[in-house]
């Protein structure tokens, strides 16, 4: 079997995006920059203040105390200003622009106005609250790089540099193929021996959070020739094909035979993690990435997160398409059986310090989806660990970052 990291890195190996288009900014949260954002001019375009005062020469108050005639203002959005003479000041207000001639700001807060002077009590630096032209960013420079995943806070940026449309991305396509004779759909009559399919759902979910578009088949019964139908349409038109279940070596495991018969080269079918072991990775001739996920429900979600999730946003172009590990330390002892790296849901608490607190809950069955709900991170625990004392170090991710 391989390890973790050698399945991620074959997951992640040689993974390209299948296109790109163009969005308006105020869309284009969540979505991956494919071309670097620029600036047509330098950002703020002219000095401005950043403090309602008086605008001088620096130079002229050198030696303090100073009065000095006032000889008109700068107001945000008002006429531009004259040049500023030698021995003169200028009211100005915040975000006004710095007259021509005018080096610094002196805040209203430290001088005396009387009538058209004002006095001057304090030496003022060259700079002092002005914004710089081009102190943001000179014309030319990169806003934002291709690989960005855009968030809300990205959009102010983009619409001060007047990047209304921007190039991402395209969404890949997922399609989703759940076998198993045992599968309803939630709401729909109930049979004696059947269970809810509440993982064509949660893989639907996950997907949409990770910028993809989610086309969950109708499930198909273990059966060869309808699984192989089912797959066959499910390849059509799809960046990448999830199917679930049926990759292990069960008489009814006949997903993975399925899938090499319509053309789909495997590269691996098991990795040596916990739990989530019969999992498997393949290609089409035409490119279209392939990964069997588990059929337990914790197992099918977890393996997602692991490796469906980074691969999905590589399709994206993401330059960070792995969620960020951190450093944590046990909220109570854990004695496991070794032989396999384990992923263990568990409850973080960030208040506490140096360190976050996680705390492994109690249910970590594969079939027990309703931990995914109570979790909000995952563990991971070496395979030749067999018991870790509470307070030992862990090296965890939350879910919220997947």
């Amino acid at each position: 079997m391989l390890t973790y990291d050698e399945a991620l890195e074959r997951v992640l190996n040689a993974v390209s995006v299948p296109g790109v288009e163009r969005v308006d900014c105020g869309l284009s949260v969540g979505r991956v920059l494919a071309a670097d954002v620029r600036s047509a001019s330098a950002v703020p375009a002219f000095d401005r203040s950043t403090m309602d005062g008086f605008a001088v020469r620096s130079a002229d108050l050198i030696e303090v105390p100073r009065s000095l005639p006032v000889v008109g203002e700068s107001a945000a959005g008002g006429a531009w200003p004259e040049r500023l003479s030698a021995m003169t000041s200028m009211r100005i207000f915040t975000g006004a622009p710095l007259p021509e001639g005018a080096d610094a700001v002196v805040m209203q807060e430290e001088v005396g106005r009387d009538g058209d002077r004002a006095t001057f009590t304090r030496l003022v630096k060259s700079g002092t609250n002005v914004h710089r032209v081009g102190s943001d960013l000179a014309a030319g420079a990169t806003v934002l790089s291709a690989g960005t995943r855009l968030t809300p806070f990205h959009v102010p940026s983009l619409v001060g540099v007047e990047a209304m449309r921007v190039t991402v991305a395209r969404r890949p396509v997922v399609s989703i193929v759940l076998t198993g004779d045992e599968l309803r759909d939630a709401g729909g009559p109930v049979q004696r021996g059947h269970i809810v399919d509440v993982i064509g759902p949660g893989l639907a979910a996950l997907v949409t959070a990770c910028g993809g578009v989610a086309r969950v088949q109708p499930a198909v019964s273990d059966e060869r020739d309808a699984v192989r139908a089912t797959l066959r349409g499910a390849l059509r038109g799809a960046d990448l094909l999830l199917t679930v279940g049926g990759v292990s070596v069960g008489d009814r495991d006949v997903v993975r035979d399925s899938l090499e018969a319509e053309g789909v080269a495997l590269d691996f079918w098991r990795v040596a993690i916990k739990p989530g072991k019969p999992l498997c990775l393949g290609r089409t001739r035409d490119g279209v990435r392939v990964l069997g996920l588990p059929g337990n429900p914790s197992s099918a979600l977890l393996t997602f997160v692991l490796f469906g999730a980074p691969l999905l946003r590589s399709l994206q172009g993401d330059a960070r398409p792995t969620a960020v590990r951190f450093e944590a330390v046990l909220g109570k002892t854990l004695t496991r059986t070794p032989g396999r790296k384990e992923f263990i849901r568990v409850k973080i608490d960030a208040s506490t310090r140096p360190l976050p607190t996680v705390t492994p809950l109690d249910n970590q069955q594969s079939g027990a989806f309703t931990s995914f709900a109570w979790a909000d991170g995952l563990a991971e625990v070496e395979a030749d660990v067999v018991h870790l004392e509470a307070g030992s170090p862990v090296r965890c991710m939350r879910l919220q970052d997947v």
